[in-house]
């Protein structure tokens, strides 16, 4: 079944006469995700890889009203105002590629969509359901040999690692169910336990992978959920930035959400939370697949 992109799952592109949005649209298209419409204000009418473009998401959903899904590559700057007009069409999930995007933006775009629509991002990699669709760049023009089809859900604020931590698992004959980059920015649409809520209710989902990193308290969210008994399936979880633990305090690494403060978001906090929680902690990316044995359908 998976989660979040599924076989009904019809894609609308803001900003698809961009270099980026037209990239991203036709590597999905190609994967078999289907993409109805694009939306560039001022270039209605025209058509990018066989996809009609509309000056606004209105016009689009007039004429696609199945539209369900809106992946965003706007530049940071108009990216709020395509938020709010994919939130305000009330389409249900919203991905955003979007990198650098000011963080009151963000912030205004999470409480706009609250309870009614789904962001995912920005600064996301994308969503994909192998074998299903997939939205956004995750897995780039050929994700095949990469993604595989299977139990275990994979969420990852780092782009990269859901791609490596995904070929980790299908080299070792263990399929994903839907792989997820969340981003790694201060705030964003949904963090894990926003996720793993859903991939509780997935039937196909087993097992859950999370590859976090030093920085916010998300993780920490997470291992709190678990323990509240709101997640019940096996989790097995890695947390990049073991190094910083010997860093000043509040330097900043890689993603803007990587900043610590205090013990909130360190190295040692996330473990901490983790282990009490009752979750697997994986030393490196290599042992994911020895953590999840005897606990997943191949």
């Amino acid at each position: 079944m998976a989660i979040l992109i599924t076989q009904q799952t019809k894609v609308l592109v803001q900003g698809i006469t961009g270099k980026e949005g037209s990239k991203v649209a036709l590597q999905m298209k190609n994967y078999g995700t289907r993409v109805l419409a694009g939306v560039t204000p001022g270039k209605g009418g025209q058509e990018v890889h066989g996809v009609p473009v509309y000056n606004t998401i209105a016009e689009a959903l007039e004429n696609h009203p199945g539209i369900n899904t809106s992946f965003v590559a706007v530049p940071n700057f108009a990216a709020f105002g395509a938020i709010e007009e994919a939130i305000k069409a009330k389409i249900p999930l919203i991905n955003v590629l979007t990198e650098h995007i000011p963080i009151q933006d963000t912030a205004k775009a999470i409480a706009l969509a609250k309870q009614t629509v789904r962001i995912v991002g920005p600064s996301s990699i994308g969503i994909i359901s192998p074998g299903i669709g997939k939205v956004g760049s995750i897995g780039g023009d050929d994700p095949r040999g990469v993604f595989s089809k299977g139990s275990v859900g994979v969420i990852s604020k780092s782009g990269g690692m859901a791609s490596e931590v995904s070929w980790i698992l299908t080299k070792n004959g263990i399929g994903q169910s839907t792989v997820v980059g969340i981003g790694g920015d201060i705030l964003v649409g949904s963090t894990f336990a926003d996720l793993m809520e859903e991939f509780e209710k997935d039937p196909q989902t087993e097992a859950v992978v999370l590859f976090g990193e030093i920085g916010g308290t998300y993780e920490e969210e997470a291992a709190e959920l678990i323990k509240s008994g709101g997640f019940t399936k096996p989790v097995v979880a890695f947390i990049s930035g073991l190094f910083a633990e010997t860093l000043p305090q509040g330097t900043k690494l890689g993603h803007a959400g990587a900043i610590i403060y205090g013990e909130k978001g360190s190295y040692k906090s996330k473990i901490k939370a983790f282990e009490e929680a009752g979750v697997k902690i994986a030393k490196t990316p290599d042992e994911i697949p020895g953590l999840l044995n005897n606990q997943v359908s191949k």
